[in-house]
């Protein structure tokens, strides 16, 4: 018997096959994956070591595309499995989801301590799940969206092909100017935002990875293309983010003349202070500022935020 972190331990009943009791195997004592394990029951929660006998089996989840384990109830037919959904185009890749986790973790700048306590897990489980390439157990996401305020879905990437904002409205929405400042906080140092510019084919609104430069707005692209078409003309720039779970997110709209950056040691300076390099790949040498001539921003969350 060899078993990975997060597979389960199905001990099933010698007169039917029907699984009698499951749980998660979240602890290995032997690098080979042989017995014992420590297991966290799907019934009672609690992390015992476990000798599995004869009537025991382990389940490889990364091996069932498309199903996930839970826990056991009266009215399966099987051994605890049931189908969930998958994400568009297939099942999630072994490490998508754990890189989900930790930034989601992240997002809401909580330590994998605090998070593994509040799923009731070790924080080194937590941490081979979000370095590793394990596909976690349902109960295991369960626990984790629940930790982290979001759901199973979102941590699978069901739905991330979709636009966002299609979750229900608050029943009493607060719409609120944004200062100037907490634009610029908002905006932060980098991320991904969208240029208005007018070309040769009419109007067109592109993405482009972004950086801020002393209060500028910087972005690489190539000449020719439909972003350089910004250049010597006052553009709209805007940013925005979605909170799918909380039905609140936020917008910032920067308006101003864009230019080229022609000085070398300019270029040269952004290219060193670039965070990232540009999502579309290619040759994309060409910088262009955008001088933030009105800055403006919405938020919509509940009242009294």
């Amino acid at each position: 018997m060899r078993a990975h972190l997060g597979d389960q331990l199905v001990i099933e009943s010698p007169a039917t096959g029907v699984a009698r009791r499951d749980g998660e195997i979240v602890g290995l004592h032997h690098e080979d994956g042989s017995p014992p394990y420590d297991v966290r029951w799907s019934d009672t929660g609690e992390v015992t070591l476990v000798f599995p006998g004869s009537d025991a089996h382990v389940r490889h989840l990364e091996h069932e595309p498309g199903r996930r384990h839970v826990p056991s109830r009266p009215d399966m037919d099987q051994a605890g499995v049931e189908s969930v959904p998958t994400p568009p185009g297939g099942v999630a890749r072994p490490g998508d989801i754990g890189r989900r986790i930790a930034a989601e973790r992240t997002r809401q700048k909580l330590s994998r301590g605090e998070v593994a306590d509040r799923a009731g897990m070790a924080p080194d489980y937590l941490a081979y799940l979000e370095e590793g390439s394990a596909e976690p157990s349902l109960a295991t996401l369960i626990r984790l969206a629940g930790a982290l305020g979001t759901t199973v879905a979102s941590l699978r990437g069901v739905g991330v092909e979709a636009p966002p904002g299609q979750g229900q409205a608050l029943l009493h929405p607060r719409l609120q100017a944004l200062s100037p400042d907490e634009c610029r906080a908002r905006l932060s140092t980098h991320g991904v935002g969208r240029v208005a510019v007018s070309t040769p084919d009419g109007p067109a609104i592109i993405p482009v990875n972004y950086e801020v430069v002393d209060d500028v707005i910087a972005f690489r692209t190539a000449p020719g293309s439909a972003p350089a078409a910004a250049v010597g003309t006052d553009v709209a720039f805007e940013v925005d983010h979605v909170d799918e779970v909380m039905s609140q997110g936020w917008s910032v709209l920067v308006v101003g003349p864009a230019r080229v950056v022609s000085e070398l040691e300019a270029v040269r300076r952004l290219a060193d202070r670039a965070h990232t390099e540009p999502w579309a790949g290619g040759e994309r040498g060409m910088w262009v500022w955008i001088q933030p001539t009105r800055l403006t921003g919405r938020h919509i969350g509940p009242p009294g935020q």
